[in-house]
């Protein structure tokens, strides 16, 4: 299976794919920039995906001269961990792309679920709130990061605490889908939580920075 992975740093090599699916970072520009870059070179009848988390998948598809062939891919993290694809229909997304799309999410070992386009869709409109109201018993002393961690373990039966899966999803991608939210939603139970913002302002990412709600070798 590793051979047959090619990798490239230069767009041009995506031309002959027959399916493709972007993962950027979650900034609206930078993937519209690169959106519109694949558009340019792929062949007009390949479906064009996004990992987006929280973005607008119709937003998106109206960046491309293909809206009918965009769709949303969204793999839970850890991929080679979690079976879940969120698969989300954007407004002008056809049935045909979405079929398929889903068909593909099978073939990749992973059970994909339908979801329409809202912001955070299903996974973090949930999720975010979750991680977010964590933050603030952190904030305001209720308790420290590894107490918050160990009740939802072991009180919910969740196999990551929220702040430890924070840390592994990157604190500023938290922030960035929290502001989705609130911005999309108009509700402020998601503004993200100062300590949250705080953290990221001082460069704590997570694991990526090795530092957020904790310390990594």
């Amino acid at each position: 299976m590793l051979a047959r992975i090619k990798t490239a740093t230069d767009m041009a090599a995506i031309a002959a794919a027959d399916f493709v699916v972007e993962a950027v970072p979650e900034k609206l520009e930078i993937k519209r920039a690169v959106l519109t870059e694949a558009d340019r070179l792929l062949r007009p009848e390949v479906i064009l995906a996004s990992n987006t988390s929280s973005i607008s998948m119709t937003t998106l598809a109206a960046m491309t001269s293909r809206p009918d062939r965009f769709v949303g891919m969204h793999f839970m993290n850890p991929v080679p961990v979690m079976a879940l694809v969120e698969v989300i229909r954007a407004l002008q997304t056809s049935d045909a792309a979405f079929e398929l799309t889903m068909e593909l999410a099978k073939k990749l070992g992973k059970t994909p679920v339908a979801v329409n386009d809202a912001p955070g869709f299903v996974s973090n409109r949930v999720l975010m709130p979750l991680i977010n109201e964590a933050a603030y018993c952190v904030m305001e002393g209720v308790a420290t990061p590894e107490a918050v961690d160990a009740v939802m373990k072991l009180g919910m039966n969740h196999p990551m605490g929220p702040l430890e899966l924070a840390d592994f999803v990157g604190l500023d991608v938290c922030v960035d889908v929290l502001k989705v939210l609130y911005e999309g939603l108009g509700d402020p139970k998601y503004r993200a939580c100062p300590l949250l913002k705080k953290y990221v302002a001082a460069g704590w990412l997570g694991r990526k920075s090795r530092r957020g709600f904790y310390t990594y070798g």
